[in-house]
């Protein structure tokens, strides 16, 4: 009999063999250790299985030495993209490529209207580009910020324009391919002739030709008679789309092995169609009691031949409201919707496509279909709303909590239209039946909802329901005549069940197909054909152990504390988009999965179920895991599931400086306010650091600060002392009394922005007072340096608390430093009241000076020197995670006469201390290069720039050769001289 060590002792001994099989032949990285092998033991399904090692070949050529390396070895292979596979196809044992981190060139030839693509293309970085020729990638799915070619070829994608555009298997035109023994083929339509003359070939590819032809023809009946009748389906091998071939239709195995979730080949590149993109696309927007009521109305909407019909029902809606990011949708609904219906309707003559929203209201009107129906004509009308549809996923996951989760298990079916009210009821029925509660989102113009129940896999009884519903609602979707996959593919979800859905001729014949183009079974194995059963390889159940115990510093209000907030992450992969938004800095620049917030959060995961997760927190690969997180707090807000990794980081490190001692450099860093008043005391001789070459150097190899970074410069008249020496007016403030709070940068190193708000408050009729009382402990707590970020923290806290005016706002104009007061604060001490009661009172200067603008209280005039210049505004992420830049944006556009723009620029990589360290100046500028230093060298000379955040400021001073001012200062130029 073998033993459990036997069988490990083989698979180290074959791991081993493998990593260096690969590194003799990759010019692509490889890594093999613990930590990236549970990364990828993971897709954004409920599914988990650790594979041996992971490659991330560069161009084909390494793929097909990978899978050559894998078939030699006999070890199983599984090509992933973004990872974003909702039914376990992306995980598995054995090797794993990441085709996503540098296949990425795209090709655009307009004149054909085709795109020749690698397969890590994101859909979005596609579209992008084929959007200067006025094309783009038909096929819409709403993880398009992405989601890779190569992974929406596997699936055979959709989304919600499928109505019009069809799925990526109608997209296809031809792929380059690699085989099951390594060798690389072009798979294209060919006529007979071609088919025979490669079938003469002594390859695998040309036993491919030679027998799968014979197979078709022999099966040819049952194909016909066995797949499911509806058009919008994603499971089994499409052994339908080569009936007929030799009869005026081609052969064509690209459009073949589309969806086959690279069991047979990985493609490498794809040459996909293009269509025209339309000038305009135009949204009516039902609101309905509840998601039956809105189901009821589809019919009418497809009767007025829309390009699609989405459902969104209030599980989501209230989830959107919770967020920042999605809040502004809840500003422009009517009353309080169960369920949202978006019909669009797209084409190049707008009058024509309002007129068909004028067609859907009076039809729903006539029905009596909802109780009132938003139009969303312009893209800025239209905004809020994309962005919480494309997030209904995301959000819908959030409303897991602790092991409880909405899971992706009968989410993927689709039934003609027609029979979607009826089959969505007794749908209910079965989830009533099992006690299973579910959210409802999805494609009402073709049938498919995806439909997520909760479900806790470390229950067994509740496995036992899943697998109960699973089944139930399988036959449910046979009786309607539809089918179990429409666009999420087989995967480890739903593969069990395809010899019953397809039968048993069928199925066997799909296993032949499998057989011939995979012999040795080594391509992503356990998908769509002889699978295991749906409940084995479950994340929670299966895959991690009951969490240890263990103290933190900071509060983690979530089910299982550290463990529990850092597996929130549901492993959607947001955090690897493409496009707007802050997350992540970091993945942008390296397009390496560890360093996007799943991958950190992840990694997390693996270390706080250790036996001893404090000694785990301190490992030096996690450390370099975390290393180049930036601590923006943009996953805060932007990830669905709000996992927040600058506490987790922060966090960790404090356990990492207990167990290695703390550096020298953090040490420094978390007294910045110190070292500034020093430095100011000691200003100008203070300065002469950042003007000599020779002591830069000294710093960088000393302490490790970057010497290229320009260094603050330190002002003797700070803003203390200004605000001492100076002769405040005397005259009344009706408004009582603001706290000013002297953050520890601005005050000492650009104490004119200081200046410039506390005069304008003054003007508006508060009493201003200086809140000097300390640091307010957010440069130790990004250093990990907890127990001196509470100290720090609870003195300003005390000082606020009983030396100021009860109930008197506090503001600020540093985002990290106010928000600390009303954000980190309550983890550091979660259980003080005083705490609490600042973090009441604190509010952003913006707020009361465009309150102030309002009432008269403080005029601008429109003569000022700023009347017809643009401003572009760029702003602190801590800002972005907490509150949102909208009070920021609403006082620069009270300056009379500009122009005022947000610019979509993400992190400006500085990130306080972070881009002064030596390892990481580089990056720091890489994050810049991203989007901020593109958008501002596009911007004219003249054009005046505004950023909150005083890294920011010196981000841009630096790596874009900009000033930047922050918005007070540009009020105060505007304040007329009465003002």
């Amino acid at each position: 009999m073998i033993d459990d060590h036997t069988v490990a002792a083989d698979a180290t001994e074959t791991s081993g063999k493998l990593e260096q099989a690969l590194r003799a032949v990759m010019d692509g990285e490889v890594a093999f250790d613990d930590y990236t092998r549970h990364l990828f033991s993971r897709d954004a399904s409920m599914y988990s299985i650790t594979p041996l090692g992971v490659a991330f070949p560069r161009h084909a050529e390494d793929v097909a030495a990978a899978v050559k390396v894998a078939a030699e070895l006999g070890v199983p292979i599984v090509a992933r993209g973004a990872g974003t596979s909702l039914a376990g196809q992306t995980v598995g044992p054995g090797l794993v490529l990441d085709m996503s981190r540098h296949l990425n060139r795209i090709i655009i030839d307009a004149e054909t209207r085709t795109a020749l693509v690698e397969v890590g293309v994101v859909q979005d970085q596609l579209n992008k580009a084929a959007a200067a020729h006025g094309l783009m990638f038909g096929p819409d799915t709403s993880t398009s910020n992405r989601a890779t070619i190569g992974g929406m070829i596997g699936n055979n994608s959709a989304g919600s324009g499928s109505l019009t555009y069809g799925m990526t298997i109608d997209h296809v035109r031809a792929l380059d391919v690699v085989l099951a023994d390594g060798s690389r083929a072009r798979l294209e339509p060919i006529d007979d002739a071609e088919r025979q003359r490669r079938a003469t070939a002594d390859t695998l590819e040309g036993r491919i030709y030679r027998e799968l032809p014979d197979l078709v023809r022999a099966n040819e009946e049952v194909i016909r008679s066995g797949m499911p009748l509806f058009w919008r389906r994603a499971g089994g091998y499409r052994l339908d789309r080569l009936v007929g071939f030799g009869k005026g239709a081609p052969f064509d195995l690209a459009k073949f092995v589309v969806g086959a979730e690279g069991t047979l080949v990985i493609a490498t590149h794809a040459l996909v169609d293009l269509i025209p993109r339309p000038a305009h696309t135009v949204y009516a927007v039902g609101h309905f009691d509840d998601t039956h009521s809105a189901i009821a109305a589809t019919t009418d909407a497809l009767s007025c031949d829309p390009h699609q019909v989405e459902l969104m029902d209030r599980t989501i809606l209230e989830l959107s409201r919770q967020k920042i990011e999605y809040a502004d949708l809840g500003t422009i609904l009517v009353g309080d919707p169960g369920a949202l219906l978006f019909v669009s309707f797209s084409g190049d003559d707008e009058v024509a496509l309002v007129a068909k929203l004028d067609e859907l209201e009076a039809l729903w009107r006539r029905s009596g279909h909802g109780y009132h129906t938003l139009r969303a004509v312009t893209p800025a009308d239209q905004k809020a709303l994309l962005k919480v549809r494309k997030s209904s996923l995301g959000l819908l996951m959030a409303a897991g909590e602790g092991t409880r989760r909405p899971l992706a298990f009968v989410e993927d079916t689709a039934v003609d239209p027609v029979h979607l009210a009826a089959y969505t009821k007794r749908f209910k029925e079965i989830l009533d039946e099992h006690h299973m509660e579910a959210g409802f989102y999805g494609h009402c113009s073709v049938g498919c909802l995806h439909i997520r129940p909760f479900v806790d896999l470390t229950d067994p009884e509740q496995v036992t329901r899943m697998r109960a519903v699973a089944e139930a609602v399988k036959d449910l979707v046979a009786e309607y005549g539809g089918v179990n996959s429409s666009e999420h593919g087989d995967g480890l979800a739903r593969s069990e069940f395809n010899r019953e859905i397809f039968g048993e001729e069928l199925y066997e014949a799909m296993r032949k197909v499998k057989q011939l183009f995979d012999p040795a079974g080594i391509m992503n194995p356990g998908k769509i054909v002889d699978a295991a059963p749906m409940t084995e390889n479950l994340r929670d159940r299966d895959a991690l152990p009951p969490a240890p115990p263990l103290t933190t510093k900071l509060t983690f209000e979530v089910v299982g504390g550290m463990r529990g907030a850092a597996d929130r992450c549901m492993n959607i992969g947001l955090c690897r988009k493409a496009g707007p938004g802050v997350m992540c800095p970091s993945y942008i620049a390296t397009m390496n999965e560890e360093h996007a917030t799943r991958g950190r959060a992840n990694a997390l995961v693996k270390a706080l179920s250790e036996p001893d997760p404090h000694v785990a927190l301190g490992d030096e690969r996690l450390h370099e895991i975390l290393d180049l997180c930036l601590m923006c707090k943009a996953c805060k807000s932007e990830c669905p599931m709000s996992v927040d990794m600058a506490s987790l980081k922060a966090e960790t490190l404090a356990h990492h400086h207990e167990i290695h001692g703390t550096p020298l450099r953090s040490r420094l860093f978390g007294s910045i306010r110190s070292l500034n008043r020093l430095g100011s005391a000691t200003a100008p001789l203070s300065n002469l650091s950042g003007r000599s070459w020779l002591l830069r150097r000294a710093l960088d190899k000393t302490l490790g600060i970057a010497a290229a970074r320009p260094l603050p410069v330190f002002q003797r008249r700070n803003l203390i002392r200004w605000f001492a020496r100076r002769n405040a007016a005397g005259a009344p403030a009706p408004l009582g009394t603001v706290n000013w709070l002297a953050d520890s940068f601005t005050t000492f190193t650009e104490p004119h922005i200081g200046q410039a708000a506390i005069e304008l408050l003054e003007r508006a009729g508060w009493q201003v007072e200086l809140a000097s009382g300390g640091c307010c402990g957010r440069s130790s707590m990004s250093k990990g340096l907890l127990d001196d970020a509470k100290k720090k923290a609870g003195g300003l806290v005390d000082s606020l608390a009983h030396t100021t005016v009860p109930g008197s706002p506090i503001v600020g104009c540093e985002p990290s430093c106010v928000f600390m007061l009303r954000d980190e604060n309550n983890a550091l001490m979660p259980d003080s009241a005083a705490v609490r009661e600042v973090a009441a009172r604190v509010c952003q200067v913006e707020e009361l000076l465009v309150e102030a603008i309002d009432a008269g209280r403080l005029r601008l005039r429109a003569d000022s020197p700023l009347a017809g210049r643009r401003i572009v505004f760029h702003g602190h992420c801590h800002q972005k995670a907490e509150v949102g830049t909208a009070a920021t944006m609403a006082l620069l556009r009270r300056i009379p006469g500009v122009i005022v723009e947000e610019i979509d620029s993400g992190c400006c990589g500085m990130a306080g201390s972070f881009g002064f360290e030596s390892e990481h100046y580089e990056m720091s500028l890489a994050v810049g290069e991203d989007r901020l230093f593109p958008a501002l060298a596009a911007e004219p000379a003249d054009t005046i720039v505004a950023a909150t955040g005083v890294s920011c400021r010196q981000q841009i001073f630096h790596g874009a050769g900009r000033t930047a001012w922050h918005p007070v200062e540009l009020v105060r130029e505007a304040l007329a001289e009465n003002g």
